[in-house]
């Protein structure tokens, strides 16, 4: 079964499941999906994110712009679709 399809039956699982039921699966799920959304929270993550803005801002490391990154996309979408 393919992720997408997966997730369309949780979704249809989650629209009309019980109120227990939907708790107990957020309680199985809370502190992965507690850490996803508070990431501004990880002391670490903040910090290795300035560590690579100040390298990027100092010219030590290079950096993309969008479109540079929306390019290399689309060339990686063209190669994968030639296999």
């Amino acid at each position: 079964m393919t992720t997408s399809a997966i997730r369309e039956q949780l979704y249809d699982y989650i629209r009309v499941a019980d109120e227990k039921k939907i708790k107990a699966i957020y309680m199985m799920l809370e502190d992965e999906i507690t850490a996803e959304t508070e990431w501004f929270k990880d002391a670490a993550f903040v910090k290795e994110l300035d560590t690579q803005y100040r390298a990027w801002k100092e010219g030590s490391v290079k950096g993309y712009t969008l479109d540079d990154v929306d390019n290399a996309v689309g060339k990686l979408k063209q190669k994968r679709n030639k296999k």
